[in-house]
């Protein structure tokens, strides 16, 4: 139970390498899917969860083993945050880039095909920030957390770049 029945420098590698993997993995499913889970999102997560604890650990099944593994994974995460915010290469890296979807009151239609993100969506969205119709739209920004920003042609953009300023500042 206590004592590790591989060497503790080879669970480190392979949660890393596992940690590595579903990351680029999620990455790739795209800003989206990680904006809307469902029930079948969060049983493929679940699943993915089992799946790559054996990889992880291998045969190791000690109270020390798992709490190396959890530990590499917390050490990890600790470590993207900081180089995600060590520069805007990294930021961007590991976080994306938010992707207009709607400008000047017009559909970006190769950006809503890249991102997945269908008009009748974009338009719930809109309805959502009280807004009619594309047409009364400036910017519509698929976020890089999944959510879609909307921007109307009556708003005071300035007044929002100044708070996003003071915001970033704290």
């Amino acid at each position: 139970m206590t004592s590790l029945a591989i060497p503790a420098w080879h669970i480190f590698i392979r949660t890393a390498v596992v940690y590595l993997a579903v990351f680029v993995g999620l990455r790739v499913m795209g800003k989206r899917e990680l904006g809307q889970m469902t029930v079948f999102d969060l049983v493929v997560i679940l699943l993915i969860a089992n799946a790559v604890q054996n990889a992880m650990v291998g045969p190791d099944t000690s109270l020390i083993g798992g709490v190396l593994a959890a530990f590499t994974l917390l050490l990890l995460n600790y470590a993207v945050s900081l180089l995600r915010l060590s520069s805007p290469f990294w930021g961007r890296l590991v976080e994306g880039m938010p992707t207009v979807l709607v400008q000047d009151g017009e559909f970006v239609a190769p950006h809503l095909r890249k991102e997945g993100v269908e008009r009748a969506e974009l338009e719930m969205a809109m309805r959502e920030h009280g807004v009619e119709s594309v047409q009364d739209v400036r910017l519509a920004v698929l976020e890089t957390d999944g959510s879609i920003s909307i921007v109307p042609k009556d708003s005071r953009v300035l007044r929002t770049r100044k708070r996003i300023r003071q915001f970033r500042r704290h």
